[in-house]
């Protein structure tokens, strides 16, 4: 059966090549100008999250799912477009928090994993911002989020909001490849006076 040999952790830090590219299916189109939802999400520090409530310029970037070292990823999922890639966009925007804080972005990621399971993958990654769980898809569909299945699993498809003031100024999707976002967030945020929006 495929894909169930286990992974070490260099295998989830980089991308195969050849990954199948997603395609814009029109499934944020209806995101720019909306006012985020007041739902709580737990963080990785342990804390409620209530993005609604949140002043000034928030960075979310919603992906699947991260893999865990030695753990089989699900079926298929190098196939599926657009699926492959969490850790490095995690990394990607760890590596880049400095700069996204100098911009004056809040930055999170996430995931319809629960807490724990997040909590290892930010301890392992040494990510500087919070991970979130929409575990039970209350943002998700809230804002009616672009979703795919795979294993029994619903899961977010990859994209990025930005955020001010609660409001949904630009919308990222697909994002391919994901180690590339961090950067078209920063390049974005450099060249729009997010003041005036």
């Amino acid at each position: 059966m495929e894909n169930l040999k286990s992974l070490p952790d260099k295998n989830l830090n980089s991308l195969p090549d050849n990954l199948p590219q997603p395609i814009d299916d029109g499934g944020c189109a209806h995101l720019p100008g909306v006012k985020v939802t007041a739902v709580h999400l737990t963080s990785t520090s342990g804390r409620q999250v209530d993005l609604s409530a949140m002043a000034g310029t928030l960075v979310l970037y919603f992906y699947p799912m991260t893999g865990r070292p030695g753990v089989p990823l699900p079926t298929g999922w190098d196939q599926i477009p657009g699926a492959r890639g969490c850790t490095p966009q995690s990394c990607s925007f760890r590596d880049h928090y400095g700069e996204l804080q100098a911009l004056g972005a809040t930055v999170f990621g996430v995931s319809t994993q629960a807490s724990d399971y997040q909590q290892e993958a930010a301890e392992r990654l040494h990510l500087p911002f919070d991970l979130l769980s929409d575990e039970n898809l209350t943002l998700a569909k809230a804002l009616s989020l672009p979703m795919f299945e795979v294993d029994d699993k619903v899961l977010i498809k990859r994209l990025t909001l930005i955020i001010k003031n609660g409001e949904i100024v630009k919308v990222f999707y697909p994002v391919f490849p994901s180690d590339r976002n961090a950067n078209e967030v920063i390049t974005w945020l450099q060249n729009i006076d997010i003041t005036s929006l």
